[in-house]
């Protein structure tokens, strides 16, 4: 299990990316509105690397009939005591963080970002 996450385009911000990867992995329009953090992750396994910028962003609206991406089974909204009693299911420790961080109220502004 995994929050919706991914890579960049070409020419793609960070803000452009989390809302396109949003609507491929969940099937809803997103806008984000502040920044939760920047999180690095080394898979023990096998020694990658991940960095992720997490997103506090508003639902905007559902995207009937949407095709997931490849691999991703459907979109599962959970609480925080759901999702921490399902931490061995989880692609790594930032998805628990990332909620963790989001209840602590830790905010950043968009503006935060350059690009």
């Amino acid at each position: 299990m995994n929050q919706p996450a991914g890579h960049l385009e070409a020419d793609e911000s960070f803000i452009e990316a989390a809302k396109r990867e949003t609507l491929e992995e969940t099937g809803w329009h997103v806008e984000p509105e502040t920044l939760l953090g920047m999180y690095v992750y080394k898979a023990p396994g096998n020694s990658t690397v991940y960095h992720r910028y997490c997103f506090i962003a508003r639902a905007i609206s559902e995207q009937p009939g949407a095709e997931l991406d490849t691999g991703i089974e459907r979109a599962l909204w959970l609480t925080y005591d759901e999702l921490a009693a399902r931490r061995d299911d989880l692609r790594s420790p930032i998805v628990l963080k990332c909620l963790e961080d989001y209840l602590q109220g830790q905010r950043y502004p968009l503006n935060f970002i350059h690009e």
